[in-house]
């Protein structure tokens, strides 16, 4: 098999490590496979890939969504630096509703997480010129169904790695949990 489950504090997060061939020429892997991917869990039907490109350290891109109807999974990876991957459940009635996962991601280690419909997802740069890539699954981008929440909302508990931190004034202004109205389901 070419790739491997690693446990996560949340069943429904997928923490993703491919095996790698390496040599004196650099590597190879495999990024996606549908077979194997759809053996763990995880939707195969991917209907856009988008990559972000982020120049400084402590950048957080947070915490985002999209409701229902247009809901996506994701799987993520980092192509060239580092990133603190973090997946937030946002599914009412679920056992982990509110908690979250975070994971280091980068070049280097090769992973990726999926996360799933029902979970706000950001991550915060931890190398410069970082280049993020999503595989989005069931839905493509609808700007008329994203969401979010603010990514430093203490009832939150999410533990940012940098010091110092850079966030644009759109998720600057997400509400917080304690007054979101969750449009998933468990």
């Amino acid at each position: 098999m070419a790739f491997h489950l690693k446990p996560t504090t949340i069943p429904d997060i997928k923490h993703i490590i491919p095996d790698v061939f390496g040599d004196e020429r650099g590597f190879f892997m495999e990024q996606y496979k549908q077979s194997v991917f759809a053996g763990f869990g995880i939707p195969t039907d991917v209907v856009q890939e988008a990559m972000s490109y982020s120049e400084d350290v402590g950048l957080i891109r947070a915490l985002h969504f999209q409701k229902p109807p247009h809901a996506q999974g994701k799987i993520v990876r980092v192509l060239k630096g580092a990133v603190l991957d973090v997946a937030v459940d946002i599914r009412r009635g679920s056992p982990t509703y509110g908690k979250h996962v975070a994971i280091e991601l980068s070049a280097q280690n090769k992973e990726m997480v999926y996360v799933p419909a029902g979970f706000a997802h950001g991550i915060e740069v931890l190398e410069e010129g970082t280049m993020f890539q999503y595989l989005f699954l069931h839905s493509e981008y609808a700007p008329e169904s994203e969401g979010g929440l603010v990514y430093n909302d203490p009832a939150l508990g999410i533990e940012w790695l940098c010091a110092e931190h850079s966030v644009n004034e759109r998720d600057q202004g997400w509400g917080g949990f304690e007054d979101f109205e969750t449009p998933f389901v468990y």
